[in-house]
């Protein structure tokens, strides 16, 4: 991990968090998860795995989407030398560590699997 990075860490647990500060949002994603709706993508935002969404599922996976969008855009400014994508993939890498066997996860760009 680069050193850039170390020294955001704290910083991004708590900025990340607030990704979630909505519980609603976070039962709803936990559920459409389960279901195999939707999964996490390489890019640190969450994608639809089915290919007939309800707007519901799709207006849903956009508002979290937006929210990631910002919190990570808030730890790279706040973060010497970080950028919006370095942010993203690491983000990506904890999100899809974190994702449970049997769950969606992005192995390319567009190719979705289910987690072993």
């Amino acid at each position: 991990m680069r050193p850039i990075m170390k020294s955001a860490l704290p910083l991004f647990a708590l900025l990340f968090s607030l990704v979630f500060a909505g519980a609603s949002f976070a039962a709803d994603l936990d559920s459409a998860k389960a279901q195999g709706l939707v999964g996490e993508k390489l890019n640190g935002y969450v994608g639809l795995v089915t290919t007939t969404p309800s707007p519901a599922l799709k207006k849903m996976v956009d508002d979290i989407n937006l929210r990631r969008r910002a919190s990570y855009q808030a730890i790279a400014n706040k973060t010497a030398g970080a950028t919006l994508n370095a942010v993203e993939k690491l983000a990506a890498e904890k999100l899809i560590s974190k994702t449970p066997s049997g769950q969606y996860v992005e192995k390319s760009p567009g190719q979705w699997i289910k987690k072993p």
